[in-house]
């Protein structure tokens, strides 16, 4: 019989391999500079599941991947950035895929202590692209400011980034996520029901 820490061990390697495979697959959805994040929905499935400590642990394996795209030139947005300065751009992108799975991982253990983990699984879906997205806009403001002005091309950065960062981007990832959240909650429903 196969012990529970293994068990675990094992659904959060297969997560992170679904993140690795979704992250790859997203840079040939490209939205402006930035590929669609598919890979929010493991992150949330993890968090859920198996609480904050996972959803940093997935959160962190995207970011690792997102940083490897960026070095190997096969995210655009983010290679201008590593090419600017690498340790702070890999420190954004892992960072704020750790915060996402924390967050999300949190919100979805508040409401499952409320006995209401459908809302907190939506609810967890709609954290984790909202703080990856926010804390991703903060650090571009405050660290790589002119790389977000030359990004504008002459439009108003406030403009700039309203529509072609969060209508674009940030808005098509959050609508999938709201619309995949109820799958996520019967995937998570189905690995509690069957007790591991």
């Amino acid at each position: 019989m196969v012990s529970k820490k293994t068990l675990r061990l094992t659904q959060l390697s297969i997560l992170s391999a679904l993140i690795v495979i979704l992250q790859l697959m997203s840079y040939s959805i490209k939205v402006g500079p930035f590929g669609l994040s598919l890979v929010l929905i493991p992150i949330v499935v993890g968090g859920a599941l198996f609480g904050v400590r996972s959803g940093a642990a997935l959160g962190a394996v995207f970011g690792v991947v997102v940083v490897a795209c960026c070095a190997g030139g096969l995210d655009a947005g983010g290679s201008m950035l590593w090419n600017i300065n690498p340790i702070l751009t890999a420190a954004i992108c892992v960072g704020k895929g750790v915060l996402a799975g924390m967050a999300g991982a949190a919100v979805a253990g508040v409401f499952r202590k409320k006995e209401k983990p459908t809302l907190g699984v939506f609810l967890s879906a709609v954290t984790v692209p909202v703080v990856n997205t926010g804390i991703f806009l903060t650090m571009l403001s405050v660290f790589f400011q002119d790389t977000l002005v030359a990004w504008a091309q002459g439009q108003n950065v406030v403009y700039y980034v309203l529509t072609g960062i969060i209508l674009v981007n940030f808005v098509p990832e959050l609508i999938l996520n709201i619309v995949l959240a109820p799958v996520a909650q019967r995937v998570i429903a189905a690995v509690r029901k069957s007790k591991i």
